[in-house]
């Protein structure tokens, strides 16, 4: 008789988490994201509280968007070139001094002088919202306040070394456990993620209804100083590749040539951008909770967290389950009850389905994130991982932003339930449209059997 085969070894849900550094790291970045999530959602909240304007809430996205647009490439150069540990420290240390600077301004708002550049600046910012606020809000606009142009310039600065630091933040997890655990590790990132994007805006309503908006900047001031002591306990698990770049555009757009040679990853991604670029609704959340949910800050703050609860809830099943057989297949379908349950929350007038709805969002969400973010690592060379990161970022992060001046243009053309709606019948038609464009994406075999090309 032959002897018996070794039996499949056990799934592990936590073997990430037993690795020391990993497991510091992903601590320290789990704070600094939560403090992240609150400044974010707090933002969009005070710039609409000060101007009532939906046109004003798309412009927050453009603020976010430029950096993205301008700097993702020349981040994933910069991963590719520098210690990425260091990088994400440097960069973590100037989002806490502009949260501080935030924090300031909205602490001593009142004092800010009205300098004839502030009132140019608002009005320039009125004059673009009055091109687009024809829907006939409640509301009347207000673009009469001193340091709101100050706080858009703020928030480019945060957006600058957020953007810049983005590559080497989503690249730095293979240096940080063997390959075994990679999988594992990408879904306990997204995992905490999740978490923070829970509790931070959550949070960040809470004490914007308690306390006031300096407090949220302040709690973001801190966070990220907190990761930057945790970021001196961490080593690398592997040491990184030496990158062979030569600082020519060739080198810098090498991310790119590779994503266009994977045609599965181009595929994923490209479903991400359009389904979030036509379903994102985060955007107009401050005019749901306002004016058609009537909630409030405490209800906005539950709004803004109920996607990530979803998307926890679901990464949590995935953590715990065996590997998916189809993910291509359960990408497809997640992205298509993304849009469905888009449609269902813009419809909605009752606070519970409204937060029923982006739970689902979340959830279907999540599967799409999983997926793509184990494709881009699995199947990409470490000394390319920061350029192709970079460009994947520019995927994702243009269609959040761009996706929230989507959603803010249209909902002060046509209303803010016509925007969502639509949006949302359009990610399920892009769903349709890459199903057949892209075959490979529908037979990908299961992520556990993906290798990296040398």
């Amino acid at each position: 008789m032959s002897a018996p085969s070794n039996p499949p070894t056990a799934h592990d849900p936590y073997a990430a988490l037993k690795i020391p550094n990993y497991r510091d790291y992903l601590a320290g970045s789990f704070f600094a994201l939560l403090g992240r999530q609150a400044v974010t959602a707090v933002a969009i909240w005070q710039v609409y509280e000060w101007t009532h304007s939906s046109t004003a809430l798309g412009l927050v996205g453009l603020v976010n968007v430029l950096p993205l647009l301008a700097l993702s490439l020349p981040a994933g150069a910069l991963a590719d070139r520098w210690d990425r540990r260091k990088l994400i420290a440097a960069g973590t240390a100037v989002m806490a001094g502009v949260n501080l600077a935030l924090g300031g301004v909205a602490y001593w708002h009142a004092a800010v002088p009205d300098l004839a550049p502030l009132r140019w600046a608002n009005a320039a910012l009125r004059q673009v919202a009055l091109v687009f606020e024809h829907h006939g809000g409640d509301r009347p606009l207000r673009f009469d306040e001193p340091a709101l142009p100050i706080v858009f310039l703020l928030l480019l600065a945060h957006a600058c070394a957020r953007i810049l630091i983005w590559p080497a933040r989503s690249s730095i997890t293979p240096l940080l456990v063997p390959t075994r655990a990679l999988s594992n590790a990408i879904t306990w990132n997204t995992s905490t993620f999740e978490i923070a994007t829970v509790a931070g805006p959550a949070l960040g309503g809470f004490l914007i209804a308690f306390i006031g908006i300096p407090s949220v900047y302040a709690l973001g001031a801190g966070l990220e100083l907190l990761f930057l002591l945790t970021l001196r306990r961490v080593t690398y698990f592997a040491p990184p590749a030496r990158s062979t770049l030569q600082r020519t555009w060739r080198d810098v757009l090498a991310g790119g040539e590779f994503i266009w040679r994977k045609k599965v990853i181009l595929g994923a991604s490209s479903l991400d951008l359009f389904a979030v670029l036509l379903g994102g609704a985060t955007a107009l959340l401050p005019v749901y909770a306002d004016q058609i949910l009537h909630v409030g800050p405490i209800g906005f703050g539950w709004l803004r967290a109920a996607p990530s609860l979803g998307a926890f809830a679901m990464a949590m099943w995935i953590a715990h389950r065996a590997p998916l057989a189809q993910p291509g297949r359960a990408l497809l379908w997640s992205v298509a009850g993304f849009g469905a349950a888009v449609v269902v929350f813009g419809l909605s007038r009752w606070f519970w389905l409204s937060l029923v709805a982006l739970f689902l969002t979340g959830a279907f969400d999540n599967i799409s994130v999983v997926v793509r973010q184990s494709l881009v690592q699995l199947l990409t060379p470490d000394a390319l991982r920061g350029r192709v990161t970079a460009v994947n970022q520019i995927f994702i992060g243009s269609s959040n932003e761009i996706g929230a001046l989507r959603a803010g243009l249209m909902s002060a053309l046509i209303g803010p339930v016509a925007a969502v709606v639509w949006g949302g019948i359009g990610t399920i038609l892009v769903t349709v449209a890459i199903a057949r464009a892209v075959p490979p994406l529908r037979h990908l075999p299961a992520l556990h059997t993906l290798k990296p090309e040398e």
